[in-house]
């Protein structure tokens, strides 16, 4: 099965949405679907280096979302939102390659059998 996950929220917000969302794909990903993450929004930052995790967090989720991007889920990130949104704005993502458009965005909507949404 392929499955979707888009993210919109910032990562680090004083809730666990996020932290939630990546642990569900991992999951997925560790039965062996096809899991596709696409970030837009302020969740941008979940990839970027510059983004560290607070103190009062458990959770390094940059440090979550690229081990899962080199065990091979496949990752893309709005590529508007690079300069728009997140708290580091303008910053580099941590793959340039992962930068991506609202197409690439619509074609994985239409390729995958569920899209999530956090």
């Amino acid at each position: 099965m392929k499955v979707l996950f888009i993210f919109n929220r910032e990562p680090y917000d004083g809730s666990d949405v996020a932290w939630n969302g990546l642990r569900l794909a991992k999951n997925m990903h560790g039965r062996g679907h096809d899991v596709r993450i696409f970030l837009m929004n302020d969740s941008v930052d979940l990839a970027r280096d510059c983004n560290k995790k607070p103190d009062n967090y458990d959770n390094d989720l940059v440090a979550m979302l690229k081990e899962m991007y080199q065990d091979g889920v496949k990752l893309k990130v709005c590529g508007t939102c690079q300069a728009r949104c997140g708290i580091y704005k303008n910053e580099p993502y941590f793959a340039p390659e992962i930068k991506a458009t609202m197409n690439d965005l619509a074609d994985w909507v239409e390729e995958c059998d569920q899209v999530l949404t956090f």
